[in-house]
């Protein structure tokens, strides 16, 4: 088995792994996922897998199109369990996402799209980002420091690197190591919420 195989396949597996905490927590109400972020995550990942497949990444694919599938599972489960801290703010970067989506059907250049697939990632990230500052328990920190990991394993697997190629994965990295600092510090500064506090929130 060819080294890219393996760091592939550890990626796929890191990455579905770290999805398993956060689904349990949805399901006990921990962790209120933000319904907007985990759309535009389903949808971009979907289109970053095919773009850079058509690039040449191989194998490097396998952990993001595994994860595009859990994207989807995680984006239905909030709409019981997610987060009703919806803002202005956030229906602003759903709106831009989805434009952005519909300019990227229309472009021909791989690294172009990518540029764009990589910046609207970003830009749905900030909900998330925002309600994680706000409430920094309810969102699971393990999720999103392993999910860094699984990325650099991603980068270890890719057959060609090109910008187009890394790019995606880079940006995938630096979102989920930016959550876990944010999470990390904000949860320093504050106490976690009683069960009282997290019974008015399910409501």
């Amino acid at each position: 088995m060819e080294i890219k195989t393996v760091f592939g396949i550890i990626a796929s597996v890191i990455g579905s792994g770290c999805f398993v905490p956060y689904i349990r927590d949805i399901y006990k109400k921990k962790t209120r996922p933000h319904i907007y972020t985990w759309l535009i995550w389903t949808i971009l990942q979907v289109t970053g897998v095919v773009a850079m497949f058509n690039s040449g990444a191989g194998i490097g694919i396998l952990a993001l199109a595994t994860g595009s599938i859990l994207c989807a599972y995680v984006c239905i489960l909030s709409l019981k369990f997610g987060t009703k801290n919806i803002t202005t703010f956030d229906t602003a970067c759903l709106i831009g996402a989805l434009i952005s989506i519909a300019v990227y059907i229309f472009l021909k250049q791989p690294l172009l799209s990518i540029i764009l697939i990589s910046a609207i990632d970003f830009v749905g990230f900030l909900p998330t980002l925002r309600k994680a500052y706000i409430e920094p328990y309810s969102e699971t920190l393990i999720m999103f420091a392993v999910f860094a990991v699984s990325g650099t394993f991603t980068m270890l697997a890719l057959h060609d690197y090109s910008l187009t190629t890394i790019l995606y994965p880079l940006t995938l990295i630096g979102i989920n190591i930016i959550a876990t600092v944010v999470i990390w510090w904000r949860r320093k500064q504050q106490n976690p919420p009683s069960q009282e506090e997290e019974l008015e929130k399910s409501h």
